[in-house]
């Protein structure tokens, strides 16, 4: 995957949504969204994506089950860092999404300390971090216990997720924290799609419609 190759690096602000946001039911930050039957992008097939941003300006995700054939130790070692914790050798390095691609995101569990230079704290949930000391600190024993890594993020313009939604698209799974780190941290890949389209309660199968890309 010749995105490793470049160097673990912040987003540019500029580029992020903002992170003052007011509370709705609209806002959709800190839920899963669950790829429906109508989603074409092959991009987002049968995925779960996790909402760290949802303002009126857009959203931003990260798909949280598509695992690369690129293992942390191989990403460590472009970005010349030297992994030596064995549990975490091969665990792979995910998918995040389409854009940004060559741009590390590491979700994990919040705590109070240690903090990380750029972070992203979601009001109730997990905490979005992409800067690189999170990295050193995993490099040494010192991270996240729980977390996962992703190259690239799902975004989606204003307006455009709620109309995949109102097309069927998506679905989004609103669950309490421990079910979302249980899906997250504690789940395969493999079953994680199930797992959360489990928690819908009706056969998804059920809906038809079609989406637009993210």
């Amino acid at each position: 995957m010749s995105t490793a190759k470049k160097a673990f690096k912040t987003p540019d602000p500029a580029s992020l949504p903002e992170s003052s946001i007011s509370f709705s039911a609209s806002h959709l930050a800190n839920q899963f969204l669950v790829a429906m039957p109508g989603m074409v992008d092959p991009n987002f097939s049968r995925s779960v994506i996790y909402l760290f941003e949802h303002t009126e300006r857009g959203a931003m995700g990260l798909v949280v089950n598509r695992p690369t054939e690129l293992d942390l130790a191989t990403l460590f070692d472009k970005i010349e860092l030297k992994l030596e914790i064995a549990p975490l050798l091969e665990q792979p390095v995910y998918f995040g999404g389409p854009v940004q691609v060559e741009r590390g995101f590491v979700l994990h569990e919040s705590h109070p300390s240690p903090s990380y230079s750029s972070s992203l704290i979601i009001p109730g949930g997990l905490t979005m971090t992409t800067s690189k000391d999170v990295l050193e600190a995993l490099a040494i024993g010192n991270g996240p216990r729980k977390f996962l890594m992703t190259l690239g993020y799902a975004g989606w313009g204003a307006g455009q997720l709620e109309e995949e939604i109102t097309l069927n698209g998506w679905m989004n799974v609103p669950l309490s924290h421990q079910e979302m780190v249980d899906i997250i941290f504690d789940t395969p890949s493999s079953q994680r799609y199930e797992k959360a389209i489990s928690h819908l309660g009706f056969d998804p199968s059920h809906l038809s419609g079609e989406a637009g890309h993210a």
